[in-house]
């Protein structure tokens, strides 16, 4: 069976390498859509090995896209050696290609350590999903597998703006409230993160 490890969406080349994630948003678009761009589908019969992702790459000119994302229908950082390892091919295939991580922002939950320092040097930029300004709600709307994901999203922000140069922290529109989101857009700014509303669907 055939499977999507890179797509388009819009201008950018998108990179789906798992489909396993500890959360389960209520608002996830894998819930609403079983692909999107110029993907057939996004849900994998297997994982890609990592020759397999290289494969796909090689067989693209990454120079053609204004950035190189990670973000499919799980969470890259399930697969964080993987993921490293992948980034790194495109650093050295295209350097001039920007790299970013979509993220829920569980890494470090999900590796029991710091995995922030080694995003340096390899990752231009990363967007964590945010998504409330409360523990209970980010429960509620996100409904983590891990207790204290909430907690460990605003800790990773905060370790990743000390090595990414641009860190964002978004909310999906339409979820909540206007004062719940300028209390996010507080909690970025704590996290020294820009802060970003999104479209409730996947999106550059």
């Amino acid at each position: 069976m055939s499977m999507t490890i890179s797509y388009q969406v819009g201008a950018g080349l998108y990179l789906n390498i798992t489909n396993r994630c500890p959360n389960r948003c209520v608002f996830c678009v894998r819930n609403l859509a079983d692909a999107v761009g110029d993907a057939h589908t996004l849900w994998l019969p297997r994982e890609p090995t990592l020759r397999e992702i290289q494969a796909d790459l090689d067989g693209r000119n990454l120079s053609d896209y204004p950035e190189l994302t990670f973000c499919g229908y799980g969470e890259p950082t399930q697969r964080l050696e993987t993921l490293l390892a992948a980034a790194a091919h495109v650093k050295q295939a295209s350097p001039s290609t920007p790299i970013r991580l979509n993220t829920n922002g569980q890494a470090n939950l999900l590796a029991g350590a710091d995995i922030t320092p080694r995003l340096a040097g390899v990752f231009d930029a990363v967007s964590v999903s945010l998504n409330a300004a409360r523990a209970a709600d980010y429960e509620a709307l996100c409904r983590p597998t891990y207790a204290g994901a909430f907690e460990a999203v605003l800790d990773f922000s905060r370790r990743a703006a000390r090595y990414v140069p641009r860190v964002a922290m978004t909310v999906v529109g339409g979820t909540l409230p206007s004062e719940d989101i300028e209390a996010c857009r507080a909690l970025a700014v704590s996290c020294g993160a820009a802060f970003r509303v999104r479209r409730p669907c996947h999106e550059p």
